[in-house]
């Protein structure tokens, strides 16, 4: 049996679900018969630290070191080792949902040690009055994690972070000088804990390969300490790095280098260039063979991307496999007290992909040249839907998230009726674009097949500014979309941008404004702000001067090469409205503030707004632009009504009318239209039935209609009776 190929994910991201870029490649490697092992070396190192064994080791660590002038923080929590030691495994497996009803104690805020993480909470008591116990007691439990990594930042590891270790080094500039250095320093702490469980892997499997996914700046130099254990302690197991860091930052890397602790970089989707790089490891595929790799030649950084080697199709790959991960152990948290915020740390989600690339692919700001952006490619619902089955198979879970660019609405649409079709009781997320393709109709429909959140990038709230990013979208129509997932209960969370080129104080004012006006509105849920960054392969970055930006510096590093310092002469100090803007955002997501002035939350003159205070208000108010034409699909997804004809009668006049009376999971609605078209209704019902493999059009429902000999098909259809019906399921799509 030839060797394996271990997968790594390095410290640190999610610590609630795996990042799935190791599953999709083991799924991949499934399909060709190839041997392989994943594992994630983050949540194994947090459970080692986070432990009885592990606090008392680490306290004993802290106490032996000669500098111990620490803070006021770290000497109280020191002072109650012991509190924290007794506690630690009772609170990581509440967290793990082994031990719910340790809520209770959690709950009472007189079982946890408590230090500075917890002096926000008294601004937020109001919170946990709508906040169920189980969740009130996983932000406190959060809180308390959070105090223990303070401590570690302080005490052990300064570039400790449960999602972003190190990522300081990662990012500095264009040069790998700093991370260099680092990764000559002694081990650290938390690089020992590391180091023994990868040694631990590596001593049973004797792979041939070690694949190190680096998907964010959090990653690299625990993937790269990783590299140099295994290049001197297993000579004969090649090492490659890829992911999303590399994909960006390292597309024209030249310091030979980083070469001493790997021995590959590859770039892009992973499935091709893998497989040739084991084919040329084991002597079957010469070197120039090889696909959109890295490696050190000759003592220079060569790339070689073999023309000839086609990537897979998304249909080819294979189901995305999460076997050796430990399902069970990971942790959820609540850093914020927002049910959408929260999305992102709790709960065990599985990721999978609708298409791949995105279907817009004209955001300036975007990598839109690259082809992980580029190259769009979406898979059928029915295929999505036999991948969802065989995880749901694999891992016990049936929460679902889609981690497109931007997933399309139309195959959105296809896969929530196959969901239904199905039968499959899920619950899934996914990013969008806030465009008028969701209606009402479509939003009750991705609730129906489990949809329960969006996220998507409203970026900066000006019609001036979204057109110059090609966003393809207004702030009046993001609302009115934000309002349809609302109604239907779907949460949405906008990304939101300051800082694009040319943008003034005043379009920031603004912009915060209709912010506000959405989340008072109740149609925003969550949201947090990014300050916009040039990089090298979108538009911006392409031709700085369209944007009437000044590019500070080149891209000259041998290391990290994507983004780019520039001077905007047209535009606000941009980096001074960081701090109002994210308070402010805190303060709104937790339903306060929203009457206080927008200056208030500077600590400098800005412009007052200008914007109008009603401005979301009407536009939720205006008439939608038509989107129902002959060729809408119309389905229903409810129970068949019953229907009785009965007499009504009124000032001595006497009529029949049809009565329905449809019944929903909570609700019993009773509708009446005259007896003909109440026929007629009654029999059309079960052919729009979800069911049905024929799906009907609005012109073959208006057909249908007029074959009865029935008139003013339009009249009776856009009533009141007919039109309460998308509440039961009877949708225009």
């Amino acid at each position: 049996m030839s060797k394996p190929v271990f997968l790594i994910t390095p410290p640190f991201t999610q610590l609630n679900t795996p990042y799935p870029a190791t599953a999709y490649l083991k799924g991949f490697l499934n399909t060709k018969n190839i041997a392989s092992k994943q594992a994630d070396l983050g949540i194994e190192v947090t459970l080692k630290l986070f432990s009885k064994q592990g606090l008392q080791q680490l306290f004993g660590y802290i106490k032996d070191l000669a500098d111990q002038n620490w803070s006021d923080n770290s000497k109280r929590i020191l002072i109650l080792q012991d509190e924290y030691i007794q506690t630690i495994d009772g609170v990581i497996a509440f967290l793990q949902g082994k031990n719910p009803t340790m809520a209770h104690l959690i709950s009472k805020r007189d079982y946890l040690p408590e230090a500075s993480r917890f002096t926000q909470l008294d601004d937020l008591n109001w919170a946990f009055g709508s906040m169920g116990i189980q969740d009130r007691a996983k932000h406190l439990a959060t809180m308390y994690l959070e105090d223990l990594s303070d401590l570690i930042m302080e005490c052990v590891d300064p570039h400790f972070g449960f999602s972003r270790y190190a990522e300081k080094l990662s990012r500095s500039a264009n040069s790998f000088d700093e991370l260099y250095e680092a990764l000559h320093a002694p081990f650290t702490y938390i690089d020992n804990i590391l180091l023994e469980l990868l040694a631990a892997y590596l001593q049973e499997l004797q792979p041939q390969m070690v694949a190190l996914s680096v998907p964010f700046p959090g990653n690299l130099y625990a993937a790269l300490r990783c590299g140099q254990y295994i290049r001197k302690h297993f000579p004969d197991t090649k090492v490659v790095m890829g992911g999303g860091f590399p994909n960006t930052e390292l597309r024209s890397i030249s310091d030979t280098r980083v070469f001493e602790f790997i021995d590959f970089i590859t770039l892009d989707d992973g499935e091709a260039p893998i497989e040739n790089l084991l084919q040329h490891i084991s002597g079957q595929r010469p070197e120039e063979e090889l696909k959109r790799t890295f490696l050190l030649k000759d003592h220079k950084v060569t790339y070689i991307n073999n023309a000839k080697t086609c990537d897979y199709k998304q249909s080819q790959v294979g189901t995305p496999d999460y076997g050796d991960l430990l399902l069970d152990q990971y942790i959820s948290a609540i850093e914020v007290v927002n049910p959408m915020h929260s999305l992102w740390s709790d709960g065990r989600w599985n990721k999978l992909t609708m298409a791949h690339g995105c279907y817009w692919g004209k955001c300036t700001f975007c990598d839109i040249s690259l082809d992980y952006i580029k190259v769009y490619e979406p898979l059928t619902a029915s295929l999505l839907c036999d991948r969802m089955e065989e995880i749901i198979a694999q891992t016990g879970q049936t929460g679902f998230h889609f981690v497109d660019e931007a997933a399309p609405p139309a195959l959105m649409r296809a896969l929530a009726l196959e969901i239904i079709r199905r039968k499959l009781s899920v619950s899934w997320w996914t990013n969008i674009r806030f465009e008028k393709s969701f209606t009402r109709d479509l939003c009750q429909l991705l609730k129906a097949s489990g949809c329960i959140a969006v996220s998507g990038g409203l970026e900066v709230a000006s019609d001036r500014l979204l057109e110059l990013i090609q966003k393809g979208i207004t702030v009046s129509q993001v609302a009115r979309v934000n309002s349809h997932f609302t109604e239907a209960g779907i949460m949405v969370h906008a990304y939101l941008m300051y800082g694009f080129p040319s943008q003034t104080a005043q379009e920031t004012i603004d912009s915060l404004e209709m912010v506000r006006q959405m989340f008072e509105a109740g149609i925003l849920q969550s949201a947090f702000w990014h300050q916009f960054t040039m990089t090298a392969h979108s538009p911006v970055g392409l031709d700085p001067a369209k944007f009437k930006v000044e590019k500070e510096t080149e891209l000259v590093g041998a290391f990290a090469n994507n983004d780019i310092m520039h001077i905007d002469p047209s535009g606000a100090e941009h980096e001074t409205f960081s701090f109002g803007l994210k308070k402010s955002l805190l303060n709104y997501m937790h339903g306060a503030c929203f009457e206080y002035p927008l200056s208030k939350w500077f600590d400098f003159k800005v412009p007052k707004t200008s914007v109008a205070p009603d401005y979301i208000t009407r536009a939720l108010h205006e008439a939608e632009p038509g989107t129902i034409k002959p060729t809408t699909k119309v389905v229903y997804l409810g129970h068949q009504p019953s229907m009785e004809i009965i007499t009504k009668s009124k000032k001595g006049s006497t009529w029949e009318v049809a009565s329905f009376t449809f019944m929903s999971k909570k609700d019993k609605i009773n509708i009446s239209v005259p007896p003909e078209q109440g026929e007629w209704l009654a029999n059309l019902l079960p052919t729009l039935a979800v069911n049905n493999p024929k799906v009907y059009t609005l012109q073959e429902v208006k057909n249908s209609y007029e074959a009865a000999g029935l008139e003013d098909f339009e009249l009776f259809w856009d009533n009141k009776p007919i039109n309460t019906l998308y509440k039961l399921g009877l949708l225009q799509l």
